[in-house]
């Protein structure tokens, strides 16, 4: 039996009349538009809108990769019907681990650009939509390989969504840098477009590396930093920058060091503002950095040690390098600072001992990592330890 309708002619948000379904290509439009005013950014409307339609066919949206869900009455037809609420879900390859290693390949949905609009707000259409949406991503496209939990960036805090089930990550930090009008250091070069696949696959490998080894922590998980991540961030980067300035990046990251023990970062350029107005607040964030070895064994002999030590010296020199580098491609693109999250305890130990100036943020209402984690019978599982909780996963 539906439930009476409110005086605006809305249904109650806890009707068994509403249902979550998919958006016709004239809904998403409506949708993109509703969106704007919180997330165009530095575009106009109708750019805004082109950028909505290309991130459908970039790497890791395309071919099923994003779906988007609406929250609708399911008694009026498509392109009748208010969108209630609104939100997208990405398929991620995630892998979790146990305290001795063993590990499992699984996915993670992200959870993206949930949205209300406001003449719907405040009369539980969200609350209903992500209690609908927890339902339906704990089997959604589990057919290759079991969903283990779906995870969501939160902008407004860490309460609401906790409330409805997805607890924040015990740590959200990040390091902020300031561009600087520098040279890269000689012992730096460009990572190329070209050059991604094979380090995402390197990065792949080790990342199974550390994962395989025993840990005090009962379960792991890592969202995988594969190339279809790196290169939505890169898709929606040269859509904007080629509209604001007529050009792209040609530098994707940077990389210092020979084979063994190489230091790399793969970047983003985000705009959320044009450059040229007063107070820009515009971002290089590292998407993922890594330090090549960072997860061998602890040297057992004398030898060993010293190999490792001297291994580490070469590492803070290249670590400061790549930074460098990061920062002086802020400069170059008119970005107002450099961001790297979640910077793992050796990253934190060596940018100490390389006096590299920077600030530590434990951020608290925005970008907030939360997960909700399903568990085997049903239920929901304790939060595993989430490592690697860098940009390339927000989305």
């Amino acid at each position: 039996m539906s439930l009476p309708l409110d005086k605006d002619g809305l249904p109650d948000s806890a009707s068994p009349d509403l249902c979550l379904s998919h958006p016709t290509p004239e809904e998403c439009v409506k949708i993109w538009t509703s969106t704007s005013a919180s997330w165009k950014d530095a575009l106009t409307l109708p750019v805004y809108l082109e950028e909505s339609q290309f991130l459908t066919t970039v790497p890791l949206a395309k071919n099923g990769g994003m779906t988007t869900w609406i929250l609708v009455d399911r008694s009026l037809p498509p392109n009748e019907r208010p969108i209630l609420c609104s939100c997208e879900s990405f398929r991620k390859r995630s892998l979790t681990s146990d305290a001795q290693g063993n590990g499992e390949d699984n996915i993670v949905h992200g959870i993206a650009s949930v949205f209300c609009p406001p003449d719907y707000r405040r009369r539980g259409y969200a609350a209903r939509h992500m209690t609908e949406i927890a339902k339906v991503l704990r089997n959604w496209q589990s057919e290759n390989a079991r969903c283990v939990g779906s995870i969501l960036y939160s902008d407004i805090g860490k309460s609401y969504y906790t409330s409805l089930g997805w607890h924040p990550n015990l740590t959200n930090s990040h390091l902020v840098f300031r561009p600087l009008k520098i040279l890269w250091a000689s012992v730096t070069e460009e990572i190329l477009e070209g050059d991604l696949e094979k380090l995402c696959e390197r990065d792949e490998i080790m990342v199974r590396a550390a994962m395989a080894a025993p840990t005090n922590a009962k379960k792991r998980l890592t969202i995988i930093p594969d190339l279809d991540h790196m290169l939505w961030h890169i898709g929606k980067e040269e859509f904007v920058t080629r509209y604001l300035f007529g050009k792209v990046p040609r530098a994707k990251g940077a990389i210092a060091g020979p084979s063994g023990s190489q230091v790399w970062a793969i970047w983003t350029h985000r705009y959320y503002d044009h450059p040229e107005t007063e107070k820009p607040n515009n971002v290089l964030y590292i998407l993922r950095l890594v330090v090549e070895g960072e997860s061998t064994p602890t040297p057992c002999s004398a030898a060993e040690e010293e190999q490792h030590t001297a291994r580490q010296i070469k590492q803070r020199i290249y670590l400061k390098a790549v930074l460098r580098a990061a920062q002086a491609q802020a400069a170059e693109w008119k970005l107002d600072c450099v961001k790297l999250w979640d910077p793992s305890p050796l990253v934190r130990d060596m940018m100490k001992q390389s006096e590299i100036e920077h600030s530590v943020v434990e951020r608290e209402e925005d970008s907030i990592a939360s997960g909700m984690w399903y568990g085997i019978d049903g239920g929901i599982d304790p939060a595993p330890q989430w490592l690697n909780n860098e940009h390339y996963a927000w989305l």
